[in-house]
């Protein structure tokens, strides 16, 4: 989905969004300044700033010396561009910082001061997809070790894929 031409209002406090153009990505986003402080990325826009050699010189600017109301960060939050319902999900897999998605047009909802920490978990994109993949190890990598022992031995009646699966559906 395209950005945002529309003033919209803050998912967080429902005070009017301000546009702060970034020309170096030829977009504008929109923060909340005259209120909590939350940033709205339309689809595909957070990308653009989630790692930490990335620009957000523009947003620092922005809020730089405001002071910003504090807002019930565990509240569903309505999507001012499409007006779905967003859904809570953890930044990364390291499951210490909640945004807000909405799951129709994409957008993205940070509380003030989110997109600085969620910077400061991993350098790179490279170096959260690493850490993504060594969580999702710690959660199967030893059930399938077992599995493909087990199919090795020519005791598993299944694939251990498939055995995998059941397992975590609770299918025997």
């Amino acid at each position: 989905m395209a950005d945002t031409k529309e003033i919209i209002n803050c998912p967080a406090c429902g005070k009017p969004m301000v546009k702060i153009p970034v020309p170096a990505e030829n977009i504008n986003i929109d923060i909340c300044l005259d209120g909590c402080g939350g940033i709205f990325f339309d689809n595909r826009e957070f990308k653009k700033f989630d790692e930490q050699a990335e620009n957000i010189d523009e947003i620092i600017k922005a809020i730089q010396g405001k002071t910003f109301q504090t807002v019930d960060g565990s509240a569903t939050r309505t999507c001012p561009v499409c007006g779905m319902k967003m859904v809570k999900n953890f930044a990364s897999s390291l499951h210490q910082i909640q945004v807000d998605e909405c799951y129709g047009c994409g957008g993205k909802f940070l509380d003030n001061g989110e997109l600085q920490k969620i910077r400061a978990q991993f350098e790179t994109e490279e170096d959260r997809a690493e850490a993504a993949v060594k969580e999702l190890y710690n959660a199967v990598g030893g059930k399938l070790e077992a599995l493909d022992a087990e199919w090795a031995a020519g005791r598993a009646r299944r694939s251990p894929l498939r055995n995998l699966f059941n397992g975590m559906m609770g299918i025997e």
